[in-house]
This record gives structure tokens, sequence and C-alpha cells, in this order.
């Protein structure tokens, strides 16, 4: 399941919903990541998307991860417009038979989403608003699981 959503959410609820009656599932692995301050710079951060695209989009790397990893089901939700620093800003799951599958789909579900998932990111700031591009880490990092296949 994908979600965009505008509306805070709360990890620890939506991890023990995806956990619930999950018989055949021998490991479930997750991701929280956090809006950042960083260090007083951002005050807030405002996220873009494109509907209907943007879901159709991580659906197609989603579906490429449940076929790479074996993954039994997976869960993606992904705020969208404007998160205050601390705030949860995405979170995903993945349930598969044995942790090394939860593990990497995870992973790779992450590297996919911070840095080719259509998303437009913008920081405001005491310095004013600007644009956000993904850094060279973010694209090695995806780069790793193209080299793989």
């Amino acid at each position: 399941m994908i979600t965009l959503s505008d509306q805070p959410f709360e990890p620890g609820e939506l991890l023990s919903e995806f956990a619930r009656g999950r018989a055949e599932v021998g490991a479930l692995a997750t991701f929280t990541g956090l809006a950042r301050a960083e260090e007083g710079a951002t005050d807030l951060l405002e996220l873009e998307a494109y509907p209907g695209f943007t879901e159709r989009e991580i659906g197609r790397i989603a579906d490429e991860a449940r076929t790479r990893f074996g993954l039994l089901d997976l869960r993606i939700l992904h705020r969208v417009g404007k998160i205050a620093p601390g705030e949860p800003i995405v979170f995903v799951a993945t349930a598969s038979r044995h942790r090394r599958q939860a593990f990497e789909a995870c992973d790779f579900l992450m590297d996919y989403l911070k840095s080719r998932a259509p998303f437009w990111k913008k920081e405001h700031g005491p310095g004013g608003a600007r644009w956000i591009e993904p850094r060279a880490e973010d694209h090695a990092d995806v780069a790793r699981w193209e080299q793989e296949t």
C-alpha cells in the first residue's frame, strides 16, 4: 500500500497495523525518516507531488522490490505539504520470510524515495526558501542497486 498524505502520522501505529496477523512472516523491517532543522537553517520543509503520477512511479519501484526481494507485503507512507522539523516525513515497512530480504528491500525503497521519486522539496528558513536536490551520496546509494541487476 502506498499513501501520500498532508497529515502527520504516528510511525508506531503504522507498524502495529502492518504487523497485525502475519503468521507466515518471519521479518518486518521499517524505516522512519524525520524532517531536520539543519542546525536552524530550516524552519519548514515543503514537499510537492504530482497526484496520481507520483503514486504510480512509487508503485512501479514497489513492484520491483516485491519481485527482487520476494516480499510478502510492503507499506509506504510519504508526507506532502508543509512539514516541521522533527515530524515524520516517510515510513517504509517491508514483510518477508527472512530478515535479509526485509532489510535490503527497505534500504532499496528508501534509496529510491530519496533520490528518484517524483517529489519537489523546498526548505524554508531564516535565509528564505530554496529548492533541494538529491545529494551526490543519494545518487551513489541508488546506483549500487542498478549495478546488482
